[in-house]
């Protein structure tokens, strides 16, 4: 199994930390953006909270040309 990443808000990804993701805090579009192009190396899935998702629906600069999927963790 390879390596999970959060990117969202501190309160609703904490807790994924306790499942063995490597939790990144995003207090914002500018936050969230800035992580998603320096993803670690290893990393093969991510996790987004709506507002993570939300401010990457124009973002083509993703690692590898990937893109976020529209399901994300619910409100």
């Amino acid at each position: 199994m390879g390596t999970v990443a959060a990117i969202g808000e501190r309160a609703r990804v904490a807790g994924l930390a306790l499942a063995g993701a490597v939790v990144l805090i995003a207090d914002g579009p500018d936050d969230v953006r800035r992580i998603w192009r320096s993803l670690p190396d290893g990393i093969d899935l991510v996790i987004l909270t709506p507002t993570a998702a939300e401010a990457l629906e124009s973002d083509s600069t993703a690692p590898g040309g990937c893109r976020p999927l529209t399901a994300v963790m619910p409100p």
